[in-house]
């Protein structure tokens, strides 16, 4: 008994000492502390809290020396931006982009509340934005109050911008931010902005990302009894659509799984909805065929796939008029840019600023993986669509990929090595002399 009461009076000691330990790192001033306090301010939809981390990111740019403004395209929703001049203004600057906002969290799914940004023994710090993408948030401020402390000055202007509403496509964000004068002012030669984890040893890099549409397929037909044999009914008609585009999906998976294309360079085509039937008190009317179906698919496509071909697939295979259908296709983004070339960042030599960026990366003893197409899509596509040359970043290796996934994590060891990269890429970016041939 007396050594089972040791052993409990023991372990009770040890929580003691861990929680005062705790509690004494919480009180510091830190990195990790300040990564904390970020992640802890609620900016989930579907009502972000704008007003407070924009608060909080300038106080941090002020206590290094930062200037900072704010705009307001739309009423609630600032676009904050902070600037560290450049020893040469004249020269093209250099801009790192994150995003404000983050999809919301269920805190009954998750081992610790979502927006306590708790740290555990071994390192994890489990927040909802901790990977997407308030780190980068914070590792650009980091890396930059390092790099002053050892005085060095940047060559060309260096400017950091935090957006709202990239969570929700970024319409009332980047986007408007990108079309205004205020933006064109920055005389941007190159920019930066999120990327995603990688489980492995190597650090991943997005040159493209792939552009949503939306598209309804609907179809009509003869309502009439369940017994009755139809030609031309709107559910036949829809399943004939259903499975024809099952086909295309197949032949683009197959390239997949073939190991000839990433997953990101063919054609997604996902059904997410399907709505049709009478309904009744009990579900649907078993012995009534409808006059109406409808089908919802999220299609994604990289920037190299000819937009008009897939309209025409669309008009004249998967939902033509002479089946009685019709169809609408909400693109939520352009493939090409305003010059009509598709909207990728070259990652070869013809592109000065791919070269540093790799060499940074480098000299931190860091490896990058292949460039990828991004699945799904960044504010990065504004930015491409002006011709500014992107790369989508987030220096995060050994680290499972949990965005807007229940317990999403960052380990304090991997956000730190962040910093340190962002100081080397920081540094030689902004020591460009040479010129780019972007065209804006």
């Amino acid at each position: 008994m007396a050594k089972a009461s040791m052993a409990v009076w023991t372990l009770f000691l040890f929580s003691i000492i861990f929680s005062l330990q705790s509690n004494s790192q919480e009180q510091e001033d830190t990195p990790i502390t300040r990564f904390q306090q970020y992640l802890r301010i609620n900016t989930a939809h579907p009502n972000p809290n704008y007003t407070a981390p924009v608060s909080f990111l300038i106080n941090q740019a002020k206590s290094i020396g930062l200037t900072a403004k704010t705009f307001e395209f739309v009423s609630g929703k600032p676009v904050l931006l902070l600037t560290w001049l450049g020893s040469n203004p004249n020269l093209p600057s250099i801009l790192f982009n994150s995003h404000l906002d983050s999809v919301p969290a269920e805190s009954d799914k998750w081992i610790h509340p979502p927006f306590s940004a708790h740290r555990t023994i071994d390192g994890r710090i489990y927040a909802r934005g901790a990977q997407d993408d308030k780190c980068i948030g914070v590792q650009y401020l980091e890396a930059i109050r390092n790099l002053k402390s050892s005085g060095f000055v940047p060559l060309r202007t260096v400017h950091i911008s935090y957006v709202p509403e990239e969570e929700i496509g970024g319409v009332d964000g980047m986007m408007k931010f990108a079309a205004s004068s205020e933006f064109r002012d920055l005389n941007l030669g190159f920019a930066m902005d999120e990327g995603q984890a990688n489980p492995g040893d190597e650090f991943r890099v997005f040159y493209a990302d792939r552009t949503p549409w939306h598209l309804v397929i609907r179809a009509v037909g003869i309502p009439g009894h369940g017994a009755k044999l139809y030609d031309n009914s709107a559910m036949e008609n829809l399943m004939k659509s259903v499975e024809l585009i099952g086909k295309f999906r197949e032949t683009q998976f197959d390239f997949v799984k073939a190991g000839k294309s990433a997953n990101s360079e063919v054609i997604s085509v996902n059904p997410v909805y399907l709505k049709a039937g009478t309904p009744s008190t009990t579900g649907f009317v078993m012995n009534m065929q409808p006059s109406e179906a409808e089908a919802g698919y999220d299609i994604r496509l990289p920037p190299m796939s000819d937009p008009d071909v897939m309209k025409k697939r669309i008009a004249e295979e998967w939902a033509p008029s002479i089946r009685n259908m019709t169809y609408t296709i909400n693109e939520k983004g352009k493939l090409r840019d305003h010059l009509g070339r598709p909207m990728m960042t070259p990652t070869n030599e013809s592109n000065p600023w791919w070269s540093i960026f790799k060499h940074a990366v480098e000299a931190t003893g860091g490896k990058l993986a292949k460039p990828e197409i991004l699945p799904s899509t960044t504010d990065s596509r504004f930015f491409r669509f002006f011709g500014i040359p992107v790369l989508g970043f987030s220096p995060m290796t050994n680290t499972p990929i949990l965005l807007h996934e229940h317990n999403e994590f960052l380990k304090d060891t991997v956000f730190m090595k962040g910093i340190e990269v962002y100081e080397s890429v920081i540094a030689a970016l902004s020591s460009f002399e040479g010129v780019s041939d972007q065209v804006i």
